[in-house]
């Protein structure tokens, strides 16, 4: 099975409310790995940010799984907006997972003006998507979503809602992975 991953980032401090805490980051980690091996995943498609898709990302490569990434804008704009912003230690792991999935060809980095940053995130959304039913379909084998999260939307700029109700659109099977235990 082909996965396609989006979910929570680590919260940021000064948030209000708890969507992925740092505390829950082994747990997370462990439904992971879990869903990976009981689900029979060949290969994952993310992005690379801190958080869900890095730990996603980690676990896919520790059980040697192809790993594709998705980046909506250049690698080194990407860890700063989107990685070292956030508490945990994420800067390291994403150099090391992206040399790794570059060395293989399996990054794909979105050509963008670099002023529509949600823009470049939907779109890259978007393909993540499309790139698990395409390597799905190449590897004759089904497609889902996973989607890490606390389990509801926190409302119409949601990328994370938007990812999970255009997984469903396409009619692919979604696992949930909570954030919050």
């Amino acid at each position: 099975m082909v996965f396609a991953l989006a979910g929570r980032r680590i919260d940021d401090p000064s948030a209000k409310s708890a969507r992925f805490p740092l505390a829950s980051l082994e747990a997370v980690r462990e439904q992971l790995r879990a869903t990976l091996v009981e689900r029979g995943a060949t290969a994952l498609v993310a992005s690379a940010a801190n958080g869900a898709d890095l730990l996603a990302l980690g676990e896919a490569g520790g059980l040697g799984l192809r790993r594709r990434i998705i980046l909506p804008f250049e690698r080194e704009r990407f860890r700063r907006t989107s990685v070292v912003d956030r508490p945990g230690d994420f800067g390291g792991v994403f150099d090391r997972v992206l040399d790794e999935v570059a060395e293989r060809g399996d990054v794909v980095t979105i050509a963008t003006d670099g002023n529509d940053d949600e823009g470049a995130y939907l779109a890259a959304s978007e393909l993540i998507l499309r790139e698990a039913v395409r390597l799905a379909a190449e590897r004759h084998q089904p497609a889902a979503a996973i989607v890490v999260w606390e389990g509801q939307s926190r409302g119409a700029d949601d990328l994370t809602a938007a990812f999970r109700a255009d997984a469903m659109e396409r009619g692919l099977a979604v696992v949930e992975v909570l954030t919050l235990t």
